[in-house]
């Protein structure tokens, strides 16, 4: 995942001990940094990426590993079981330019979609022929309101990078996304602390403008079925828009909190928010 973001320190929970006291030589750490990844509960679904980076470059596998584990450790339960809590107390370096692959420019409609069919037809009919042609693929989709998009597209300048808790059976996965031009790319966060700006994208959300003056964008988002299944993409997708439609002040305070004072940001007013929604 190519991206420029803020900075940001986090404390992966990878155990509670710490596993690199006292080692000597740059091999025995590495066989205990992955040991300690391996303690994570979603090691599995990046560990052939991960192994790669150990074996091409072990010392930077090694600064990188330990880099995670800085901060201690802090554990909450909640009614969904044991969570990791992890204190985030900045965000990435500023400074740290987008890759040149981001200049590009955003995808075209007409690249997946027959723009001439649908020229007569009003929004409501687009929206009914771009729901039945997603209908069997294995991507998520949605049509959304021109001025409602008018401001996300907004929020996403103010704030390019963020992060979701995504649920899962052990608790929640933090998930950081990237917002560029009209796309917006996330990316597990284990993965992230672990190949930086050159994570894999588990989930890939590209907004389509070309039907603006009938009032709606088109969104289309092509996820990696290793990593996430069609209900956890759309899961993000919704959390997106919630935080980003501009509907909702605290979520807001929180993404400027995230972006402005990343000292005060906690992550975990991310779930309390998630889970303040599946009350309602």
């Amino acid at each position: 995942m190519a991206v420029g973001l803020k900075r940001f320190v986090s404390s992966l929970n990878y155990s509670k001990y710490n596993l690199f006291r006292n080692i000597m030589t740059t091999s025995s750490k590495c066989e205990k940094a992955m040991e300690n990844l391996q303690n994570n509960p979603y090691y599995e679904k990046y560990a052939d990426r991960i192994a790669k980076l150990q074996k091409t470059s072990p010392e930077e596998f090694l600064k990188r590993v330990e880099e995670t584990g800085k901060n201690k450790e802090l554990e909450k339960k909640n009614k969904f079981g044991s969570v990791d809590t992890r204190q985030f107390s900045s965000v990435l370096n500023p400074k740290q330019a987008l890759k040149d692959e981001l200049t590009t420019e955003d995808k075209k409609l007409s690249d997946i979609f027959k723009v001439e069919l649908v020229a007569d037809k009003n929004a409501e009919e687009v929206q009914g022929i771009w729901e039945e042609y997603h209908k069997n693929k294995e991507v998520i989709s949605a049509t959304i309101p021109k001025d409602v998009y008018n401001k996300i597209q907004l929020n996403m300048k103010h704030f390019p990078t963020f992060l979701f808790p995504l649920p899962r059976s052990q608790g929640y996965e933090f998930i950081m996304c990237q917002s560029f031009g009209h796309s917006v790319h996330f990316t597990p966060l284990l993965a992230f602390q672990v190949h930086k700006e050159n994570a894999p994208e588990c989930l890939t959300m590209v907004h389509y403008t070309e039907l603006a003056e009938k009032g709606i964008v088109l969104m289309r988002g092509e996820f990696d079925k290793n990593v996430l299944n069609g209900k956890e993409a759309q899961c993000l997708a919704n959390e997106f828009q919630m935080y980003y439609s501009g509907r909702d002040q605290k979520k807001i305070e929180l993404l400027e909190t995230f972006t402005k004072s990343p000292d005060k940001f906690k992550h975990m007013d991310l779930i309390a928010e998630l889970e303040n929604i599946k009350l309602a």
